[in-house]
């Protein structure tokens, strides 16, 4: 028998997968992990706290950096809390605006998670696609509203801007250009041997411990349970659409995967069905009034990000600033099941594991 010391290792927060403050210590028994601690870190911008010293259109530039690759999501869900709070009704313009600038950052997001997922675990030609790919997207925000990251888009009542001309027509031709290079990236990738062995199988949990954990997005389908807040709590201009639910059935990596490209291919048939019928001229706000003063009481509404469900809890006591305000935020949440499934692995898989989780720390430190 071969004696080893007990080696403690601190992974991050320079790696990849662990930007920002976030790290996890782990223990190691030769090539074994025997306990890993996920650190958060002192990095902590306050904006649940911030918030409670601003108005509600002061606050929508920090939910922008909440999900720093998904902002346009971050940016809707305290609108929608607002408004569902104050019984506002959303020109459907407007509401058509919301729903494509969500599709298209969900299917952003996902090439950023696949791009840099392949990077961590040694490919580098998908992360130069994915990004090029990323990159047309991302020109349709800066031509939307003049930022290319933290967009500052939506507004209680609406949106801050109408789309340009021709800028829904530009959409309309990404959506069969994306599609013919997701044919691509499973001809690169999903079928090779190198790429199978690393995944599948790794990371596995059942059901009952990913709802356990309150686990959501992609995380929580990966084990065939079937609950996305787009169907089973429909809001915004969802229940108009036909889409499908990707599921998975053994709940490993391999599966949590294909749900995220599959995700983006149910995304693309969203938008076409949007741009077919994207109405006609009119108004992106509607009637709000000057000073936004949600009533006295409290709300919480949750919605779909590409991470899962995050959710906005508001207090108000009837001023212009919340009392209260709380976000639920999927990456935050799911990293909780970490420790579990990184015990009894090795160093090897523990890149494959947590890039398959999907965190985006912005959300942990919020």
């Amino acid at each position: 028998m071969i004696r080893t010391e007990e080696l403690l290792l601190n992974v991050g927060p320079q790696h990849p997968s662990t930007h920002g403050v976030f790290r996890i210590i782990v223990k190691l028994d030769g090539e074994v992990i025997t306990e890993a601690t996920p650190v958060m870190g002192y990095l902590h911008r306050g904006t649940e706290k911030l918030a409670e010293e601003l108005n509600y259109t002061q606050i929508i530039p920090y939910t922008d950096r909440m999900d720093y690759v998904s902002a346009m999501t971050t940016n809707y869900v305290l609108c929608h809390a607002v408004e569902k709070m104050m019984g506002l009704e959303v020109p459907e313009r407007a509401e058509f605006m919301r729903l494509i600038v969500m599709e298209l950052q969900r299917v952003a997001s996902h090439l950023v998670w696949w791009g840099t997922y392949l990077l961590d675990i040694g490919a580098m030609s998908p992360f130069l696609f994915a990004f090029r790919d990323r990159e047309i997207i991302i020109n349709l925000f800066n031509e939307l509203c003049g930022a290319r990251l933290t967009y500052n888009y939506m507004r209680v009542g609406g949106v801050k801007w109408d789309a340009p001309p021709g800028w829904i027509e530009q959409v309309r031709d990404f959506i069969p250009y994306m599609e013919g290079k997701l044919d691509e990236y499973d001809r690169l990738v999903s079928g090779n041997e190198i790429f199978l062995a690393r995944i599948k199988g790794v990371g596995r949990y059942d059901a009952d411990t990913a709802i356990g954990f309150g686990l959501s997005g992609a995380n929580l389908r990966s084990t065939g349970v079937n609950w996305d807040l787009r169907k089973n709590k429909p809001y915004s201009l969802y229940e108009r659409f036909e889409f499908d639910v990707p599921l998975g059935r053994n709940g490993d990596c391999f599966d949590r995967y294909n749900i995220r490209l599959e995700e983006i291919r149910q995304s693309l048939r969203i938008l076409k069905q949007a741009v077919a019928q994207f109405p006609g001229p009119g108004d992106v706000m509607g009637k709000v009034p000057r000073v936004i003063r949600p009533p006295a009481g409290e709300l919480y509404v949750g919605i779909e990000s590409p991470r899962g469900e995050i959710g906005c809890h508001i207090v108000s006591k009837g001023k212009a600033e919340p009392y209260r305000l709380k976000f639920r935020r999927p990456s935050f949440v799911n990293l909780q099941i970490l420790p579990k499934l990184l015990v009894g692995e090795t160093m090897t898989n523990l890149i494959t594991i947590l890039g398959g989780i999907d965190i985006v720390v912005g959300e942990v430190d919020c």
